[in-house]
């Protein structure tokens, strides 16, 4: 198995795992996630949450986000894409709802952070469908770095995304996940989602993770963690 997930990772940059978490455990998250929110949201500290459903930083606020970055179902996947020294770098959630329903824009992540090359891990608090907002790839484009246009929207928060004249629309794969389901990509692969038309929530938890070896410059955002 293990093989087969660094095949397909090098082949299409991205490797989709279904049910890898339990939905008990999902469930915890998202109820652990309001707390964070809250009480950060009370020191005034949650402003873009509001506006975006996005929050940085779970793991350097509770324990259980702790336990999540390096859960051993998580570290075996990593370890056979990334190798032994996967190290955690920060995490976040994405909070689509009824109120915040917009679609993310076509992009690459690496365009976010530069430096070494980065995995990402999408894991799904809700069943993600095409009609409440799952993702949308574009396999083996994570092979080359395209040039990404500067776009300020403050609903969006995607100030870096890719001219809709870059896409092929006919190669894009969507990638409905049941809760629990992780998807692991490459920060070249280029992703989107769709919008949130379905009135219901499609909450994500997003990780991001590198190769320890791998040389980078300071990264402020980051609370490394070793994947062991």
């Amino acid at each position: 198995m293990k093989e087969a997930w660094a095949r397909q990772y090098e082949q299409d940059g991205y490797v989709v795992i279904q049910g890898l978490f339990g939905e008990d455990e999902m469930k915890a998250c998202k109820e652990e996630i309001r707390r964070i929110v809250e009480r950060k949201d009370g020191a005034g500290k949650a402003d873009g949450y509001a506006m975006h459903g996005v929050f940085v930083g779970l793991a350097k606020e509770s324990e259980l986000f702790r336990r999540m970055a390096v859960d051993t179902r998580l570290a075996e996947v990593l370890k056979a894409i990334i190798g032994e020294q996967a190290l955690f770098l920060s995490d976040k959630v994405v909070a689509k709802d009824a109120k915040k329903d917009f679609a993310s824009p076509w992009h690459q992540d690496w365009m976010y952070w530069e430096g070494s090359h980065k995995l990402s891990v999408w894991i799904a608090l809700d069943e993600a469908t095409p009609e409440n907002g799952c993702l949308r790839m574009i396999p083996g484009s994570h092979r080359t770095a395209v040039s990404h246009a500067l776009h300020i929207d403050s609903r969006e928060s995607f100030a870096s995304r890719l001219r809709p004249e870059d896409i092929d629309e006919s190669k894009v794969v969507a990638i409905p996940a049941k809760v629990g389901t992780a998807v692991f990509f490459h920060d070249l692969t280029i992703h989107a989602s769709y919008s949130n038309v379905s009135g219901k929530d499609r909450w994500a938890l997003i990780s991001t993770y590198k190769d320890a070896a791998d040389p980078d410059p300071d990264l402020p955002w980051a609370y490394p963690i070793p994947v062991v």
